[in-house]
């Protein structure tokens, strides 16, 4: 809604805006870029313009609504998610993210999991066996073990010290 507000300020002709994109009637003026620039920096968004940075937010953006916005039981592939949303070839995807990012869309994926977890663990209505079945894990045990690796401690003993544990998504 900030950004929607935004660019209705500026003027701009806007067709379509959702999570990480912003779509366009017509193409923007260098004018016009640099008034978006100077009114979104500063309430912490960015402007990406280029396609490789592009196609990394989208990828980033699938993964978060995979984890955190849809409470699907079915098994997905995360590599066919991607393949087939994206129209990429899963290896080119992952040697762009790599590349750009500096890790994997695998360990990026299993971030957003974990922090996923975390969020469940601190709203304590799930228990740790519903919170695997929820996000797809095979076992209790694996989920244990994938959080304890990623954050040190065990989901029970972070669920006893909840404070300030958790990241927002944008510093994943």
């Amino acid at each position: 809604m900030v950004v929607q507000n935004e660019l209705s300020k500026l003027g701009l002709d806007v067709k379509n805006v959702k999570l990480g994109e912003v779509l366009f009637a017509k193409e923007l003026t260098p004018e016009e870029k640099a008034n978006l620039d100077s009114v979104l920096i500063p309430l912490g968004f960015e402007v990406i313009d280029d396609k490789k940075s592009r196609l990394i937010e989208k990828i980033k953006s699938i993964i978060i609504h995979l984890v955190h916005h849809q409470d699907n039981n079915a098994k997905t592939n995360l590599s066919d998610v991607l393949s087939q949303q994206l129209h990429h070839d899963y290896n080119y995807l992952s040697n762009l993210f790599s590349e750009v990012e500096g890790t994997t869309i695998e360990k990026y994926f299993i971030a957003q999991k974990i922090e996923k977890v975390k969020e469940l663990l601190v709203y304590d209505e799930l228990s740790l066996s519903e919170i695997a079945d929820r996000l797809n894990y095979s076992s209790v045990a694996y989920l244990s073990n994938q959080f304890k690796k990623v954050t040190g401690l065990t989901p029970s003993y972070f669920k006893q010290i909840k404070e300030d544990k958790r990241k927002p998504l944008d510093e994943i």
